[in-house]
């Protein structure tokens, strides 16, 4: 059976465990990392050298990095409504798992480290201001994007897209800054939640 391995607070861990919930894949859940077993052991590095969170291990196939896994899990499970198998329309999903992966990643975390995980390597409030800032602009993007097209974000359907975007729209809705009106981002974050998944995995408490 397929192992998930992370713990269960880690965003990029609930991509994947949503994602396995939108599939009705049966799997294992391992909690590894802060609070749980230690990722910084050669036991756990022999499968990420990395030492971080998640990792699937699917038979004797080992991999990690969430975005790289949801692809993996979609295709393995034949699902091209998730991730289509026409080059354009798969770049369109990948453009924004990407986006998400870099762009908005890189936009929240001081903000995000210093209000939510309160983390003494992001305590200057100024960087966290600016951050928040940042953040801001990347979500007004994707509210543009959202605005086009009135359902989803790489089109009319529910994609892998909308796993990673959803959750990093969750963090933003939970996390305390000042956030302006973004009405297409509402609504889809509202048709998201309606999703048995992201109720398991994104809209359940955690940031």
């Amino acid at each position: 059976m397929l192992k998930v391995l992370g713990k269960p607070s880690s965003i990029n861990v609930r991509k994947v465990l949503w994602l396995c919930a939108e599939l009705d894949l049966p799997h294992e859940h391992e909690a590894w990392g802060s609070g749980f077993r230690s990722t910084d052991t050669p036991a756990f590095r022999a499968l990420n050298p990395n030492g971080l969170v998640p990792v699937i291990v699917d038979g004797d196939f080992v991999l990690w990095e969430s975005n790289t896994i949801c692809r993996y899990l979609a295709a393995q499970q034949g699902r091209l409504d998730l991730l289509p198998a026409a080059p354009r329309e798969r770049a369109r999903v990948e453009q924004w798992m990407d986006w998400q992966a870099t762009e908005l990643n890189s936009a929240w975390r001081h903000a995000f480290m210093h209000l939510v995980r309160q983390s003494p390597a992001f305590a200057d409030p100024a960087a966290a201001q600016a951050s928040a800032a940042q953040w801001n602009d990347r979500m007004a993007l994707l509210d543009a994007q959202l605005a086009r097209t009135q359902a989803f974000a790489a089109g009319p359907q529910f994609t892998l897209a909308d796993i990673v975007l959803g959750l990093s729209t969750h963090r933003w809705f939970a996390t305390p800054i000042e956030r302006p009106a973004l009405p297409a981002v509402e609504a889809y974050y509202a048709r998201l939640r309606e999703r048995p998944g992201f109720r398991l995995h994104g809209d359940n408490g955690q940031p």
